[in-house]
C-alpha cells in the first residue's frame, strides 16, 4: 500500500466511525461540535495575543484592538464550556439564518436569473428547502442541533466511503501500471 492509498484509507475508516458515532449518539456530537468551538475561541485568542505583542511597529490602538479581541475569544470559549447548552442553540440559530438567508436568496434569484425555465424552477425549490429548513430550526432548535449532528454523521459516512473507494482505485492504477511495464 503507498502512501496515497494508506493515507486514504485511514481517512475513510476515521470517517466511517465519526459518521456512525454521530448519526448513532447525536447528543455526544453536539457536545463535540461545543469543545470544538471553545478550542477554536481558545487558539484565535493566543494567535490575537501574539499578533498584538508582535514587534511590526503597530500603534496602542492596534495592540489595544488585538488584545481586546483575545479577551473576548477567551470569554466565548469559557462561555461555550460553562454553558454548552446554549452554545449549541447559538450554533442552531446561525445554521437557521444561514438556511433561511440562502433560501430566500435562491428564491429571489429564481425570479431573476435568466438560467432555463426548468434550472429556475429547481433554484425556487431548493430555495423553498432552505427556507423551510431555517424555519424548522428556528421553531424547534432542539430538533435542529440533532438534526446537524446527524447530517453530520451522514455526510461523514459517505465521505469515509468515498476515500476508501479513491484508495481502491489508487491501488488498481498502480497495479495496472505495474503490469503494462
Amino acid at each position: 500500500m503507498n502512501n496515497i492509498s494508506g493515507a486514504l484509507v485511514w481517512r475513510g475508516i476515521l470517517a466511517l466511525g465519526v459518521g456512525v458515532i454521530a448519526v448513532v449518539w447525536p447528543g455526544i456530537t453536539v457536545g463535540a461540535f461545543v469543545i470544538l468551538f471553545a478550542i477554536y475561541a481558545f487558539i484565535a485568542a493566543g494567535s490575537e495575543a501574539a499578533r498584538a505583542f508582535r514587534s511590526d511597529g503597530a500603534g496602542a490602538g492596534a495592540v489595544a484592538g488585538r488584545l481586546l479581541l483575545a479577551v473576548v475569544d477567551v470569554g466565548a470559549g469559557i462561555a461555550a464550556l460553562a454553558w454548552p447548552g446554549i452554545t449549541a442553540l447559538a450554533l442552531v440559530w446561525l445554521v437557521a439564518i444561514w438556511a433561511f438567508a440562502g433560501g430566500l436568496t435562491e428564491v429571489v434569484m429564481a425570479f431573476v436569473a435568466g438560467d432555463s425555465t426548468g434550472e429556475r424552477a429547481l433554484l425556487g425549490l431548493g430555495g423553498l428547502v432552505s427556507i423551510a429548513l431555517g424555519v424548522v430550526f428556528a421553531l424547534r432548535p432542539d430538533i435542529g442541533a440533532v438534526s446537524i449532528a446527524q447530517i453530520y454523521g451522514l455526510f461523514s459516512i459517505v465521505a469515509g466511503v468515498s476515500a476508501l473507494v479513491m484508495a481502491a482505485n489508487v491501488g488498481d492504477r498502480r497495479a495496472a501500471r505495474q503490469l503494462a511495464t
